[in-house]
């Protein structure tokens, strides 16, 4: 893929799809491991094709990244565009995931504990499986992310950014996770991990350390793949009702 000069050639379209093919697909899996069910892996899959595509026309080599890293910014870009562009999570999702966040808040306040699910389905006036189902329903559109602590409702800035590679202080090129670091949150999340109860807290072990798939997780717990969804979402709000109490 390099001339004489050094310089890297312009693959054809078919040749760069055939060598970065599974590096699409990889990226595809690793983003559709946190989202919804209804979500399609082909849909995704052939959205990064063409970021990769797009990455191939728009790379550089003298840009001081490797053509890999280029691309997976792209691709990535390419598929966050096509799930926003069908609206992969409904509004009243987002809001169904707030509400189980404050559940959890509130009842984390009367108890002085780490409420079960019993007690947070309570809160929420629903019987018990009316609950798990609401957390299979969200599980994947209530990821932790910075701009959850912010009071606005600009619901896309984080995918934005990502997918542009901008920082979130002005001035900086440090991206967000680099921030997450210097802002002192990373300790603060590190608490909060170790509040929720230990089977939770083995779940994201497995899921975020581990990298182990939902199905390999459940085998692991000794429960359904759907089982694990639920727990997972559990999870992932007791963190957020935790860090908005720190903040």
């Amino acid at each position: 893929m390099y001339t004489s000069q050094g310089k890297m050639a312009r693959p054809e379209p078919t040749d760069l799809l055939k060598e970065y093919a599974p590096l699409v697909r990889r990226l595809a899996l690793q983003l559709i491991a946190k989202l919804p069910a209804s979500v399609d892996l082909d849909d995704l899959i052939q959205a990064g094709m063409m970021g990769l595509l797009d990455a191939g026309v728009r790379y550089q080599d003298d840009q001081g990244a490797k053509f890999e890293t280029y691309a997976s910014q792209r691709i990535r870009g390419a598929m966050l565009d096509e799930l926003r562009a069908n609206d992969w999570v409904s509004r009243g999702l987002r809001q169904s995931s707030r509400s189980v966040a404050k559940a959890v808040h509130a009842q984390e306040q009367k108890l002085g504990r780490a409420p079960n699910e019993g007690e947070i389905a309570q809160e929420l006036q629903l019987p018990l499986a009316a609950y798990q189902h609401l957390l299979q329903e969200i599980h994947g559109c209530q990821l932790v992310y910075y701009e959850d602590f912010d009071r606005n409702e600009q619901e896309n800035s984080f995918l934005d950014r990502q997918a542009r590679g901008e920082s979130d202080v002005p001035g900086h090129s440090d991206g967000p996770l680099d921030q997450l670091l210097e802002s002192g949150l990373r300790d603060r999340l590190v608490e909060a991990i170790e509040a929720i109860p230990e089977r939770e807290r083995l779940l994201l072990s497995l899921y975020y350390e581990q990298e182990l798939n939902l199905r390999e997780i459940g085998a692991v717990m000794e429960v359904s793949q759907s089982r694990v969804c639920q727990l997972h979402s559990q999870a992932i709000n007791r963190l957020r009702a935790l860090m908005v109490e720190h903040l």
